[in-house]
């Protein structure tokens, strides 16, 4: 993968830090959702996989110190779309989530940077299945799961 696979508005396409294969999936307008709510996210392809990752910071957590499950959500939403972008043939942009459906199964740390690992099931003319994992690393290489989860998207037609 390329930078060059990143090279299109609204998404920035510079290389984050260039570690390990890491790119930016910020937008170029910081005032909408993704950037605004959930800050700096980063993504990867990881064979046929796409990594997502989110930083938590402070306004991320719930009242028990959590990362609260609205955020693990809107990230797991935009995973869909970065699997989409970089796995898939459609244009992530203009293009709607249809379902999504998750199971939490843990809680997120909040001094961790949460992952959504996705992969495409199934793409058709107009629509794309996925499933994948909100996980979280740990220090001695594995993860940790905070959420199972599948998504529909149906792609879209760019309107300009």
């Amino acid at each position: 993968m390329s930078v060059a696979a990143f090279d299109h508005a609204p998404l920035a396409p510079e290389v984050a830090g260039g570690e390990d294969g890491w790119y930016s999936w910020n937008l170029t307008d910081p005032t909408r959702f993704n950037t605004a709510v959930l800050g700096e996210m980063r993504v990867r392809k990881e064979a046929h996989l796409c990594r997502l990752r989110m930083f938590p910071e402070r306004r991320h957590t719930n009242l028990t110190n959590n990362i609260h499950g609205a955020v693990t959500l809107g990230l797991i939403d935009i995973a869909l779309f970065a699997a989409m972008h970089i796995n898939g043939s459609g244009e992530a942009g203009p293009s709607v989530t249809v379902e999504l459906s998750t199971q939490f199964v843990g809680a997120g740390d909040p001094s961790r940077p949460l992952d959504a690992v996705s992969e495409i099931v199934r793409e058709t003319g107009r629509m794309l299945f996925l499933r994948g994992f909100a996980v979280q690393p740990r220090d001695d290489g594995g993860e940790d799961i905070i959420a199972s989860f599948s998504g529909i998207v149906r792609k879209m037609r760019s309107r300009g």
